[in-house]
């Protein structure tokens, strides 16, 4: 079995929103360093406004893959991710429906943007993270590979119990339905919000898969308000105790394939 892909997400919390998280640059490094200690490989950043200086300021102070997050934004606000020529960028493989607290996303994400996307993904060798939802994001995935716009292997991230139109039950049974529409050159990813997370991030790390923590999925740990390094410490010793091993960015980004290794 593969070593298992940690992903740590230090951004706000979208239904605990007091929860501290970074808004600078040097406190994403800050966090992203202590992540990384605790066996992160992937840092999923929300940078809005400051995409360059946060990407800049990350590769020269650690070595974590860098995901630019923020999938709902355009593809002009996002513009910076690519000329920057960041790892890895999210695309949700269709619309956005989520209900957060004091805020509602509803954005519409055609087919012809997810092929603009493509184009992008190739001009600038950025890699996609893309989130999937639903079984109808898995149907855009298949049309996109069908396309041959899209370079294997394919890193997706599957979302449960995030709240919304785009809502899905976070259960194992949800979880192992979705993993067996996924299209063959997929690495799966898992993010769970709610209290069912480490029962379903258990699950994924005894079939092979990997897994995502931090303030933006779930900020608690045994009920109490946790840091990013407690979380990804806790799911690293989890996974250890399971007999699987941890993987370091180095070996993520051979995983992954992506063009700076």
């Amino acid at each position: 079995m593969k070593s298992l892909i940690i992903t740590v997400t230090p951004n706000i919390s979208w239904l605990n929103p007091s929860i501290r998280y970074p808004k600078t640059p040097e406190e994403f490094v800050e966090e992203a360093k202590k992540a990384e200690k605790a066996g992160a490989s992937i840092i999923h950043i929300h940078a809005q406004g400051m995409w360059g200086k946060t990407i800049r300021e990350l590769r020269k102070n650690t070595n974590l893959i860098i995901q630019c997050g923020m999938s709902s934004l355009s593809i002009k606000e996002r513009m910076e991710v690519f000329t920057e020529r960041a790892d890895m960028i999210s695309v949700i493989l269709g619309h956005h429906d989520e209900a957060f607290v004091g805020q509602d996303f509803h954005v519409l994400h055609p087919r012809e943007e997810l092929l603009e996307y493509a184009e992008l993904f190739r001009k600038y060798g950025v890699k996609p993270e893309f989130e999937v939802w639903h079984a109808g994001h898995i149907w855009n995935l298949n049309f996109l590979i069908n396309k041959k716009v899209l370079d294997a292997p394919y890193f997706t991230t599957l979302f449960f119990g995030w709240p919304g139109g785009n809502w899905s039950p976070p259960t194992i049974e949800e979880y192992l339905y979705r993993r067996r529409l996924m299209p063959r050159g997929s690495i799966i990813n898992v993010s769970v919000m709610g209290d069912e997370q480490i029962k379903i991030l258990t699950a994924a790390i005894l079939l092979g898969d990997h897994v995502r923590v931090g303030t933006e999925d779930n900020p608690f740990l045994k009920g109490k308000v946790a840091t990013n390094e407690e979380l990804v410490a806790y799911v690293a010793d989890l996974a250890k105790s399971l007999g699987r091993k941890i993987a370091t960015p180095s070996e993520a980004a051979k995983v992954i394939r992506l063009h700076r290794y």
